[in-house]
């Protein structure tokens, strides 16, 4: 078995400078893994706390399963993400010392198991943001020259 990604939090890079980037695994609810599966999840907007010693997913959207009953999850709840209590104690340290942030990156399935990659991240600038816009473009214009050179 293979990983499946379900989201990946595109806007995320271009936001933040991503400093480093950990795994952890997602506590679900029965109908949150089944939506999840069908790639109904939405990273926009979340981020992940530290509250009393545990880590929790914020803000993040999972979309109520179409076939669930009565008993079906709530969209927008809290979910306690799963690491080993030195991960969370050193990211708590950088997180509340050096004014980063944790934010979801991705979500995906490895081995069965629902994991969410999260980055330790710093804000980017709006002076960052364009230059990094215009980094992205000069490459994309030397591949294309490369390219026609390539086929001349």
């Amino acid at each position: 078995m293979g990983i499946k990604t379900v989201v990946s939090n595109r806007r995320a890079h271009h936001d933040y400078h991503i400093l480093e980037k950990f795994e952890a695994g997602i506590e679900l609810r029965g109908t949150e893994v089944k939506s999840l599966r069908g790639g109904h999840m939405v990273l926009k907007d979340s981020y992940a706390d530290i509250i009393d010693g545990q880590l929790f997913l914020v803000g993040a959207h999972i979309s109520p399963y179409e076939q669930g009953t009565a008993w079906n999850h709530e969209p927008e709840r809290s979910r306690r993400l799963l690491m080993h209590r030195r991960e969370i104690d050193r990211l708590d340290a950088q997180v509340s010392e050096k004014g980063l942030t944790l934010v979801p990156l991705s979500v995906y399935f490895k081995e069965g198991r629902a994991k969410v990659e999260l980055g330790l991240c710093r804000g980017k600038q709006t002076i960052d943001k364009r230059r990094s816009i215009q980094e992205r473009e000069v490459k994309r214009e030397i591949d294309r020259a490369v390219k026609s050179v390539r086929k001349g």
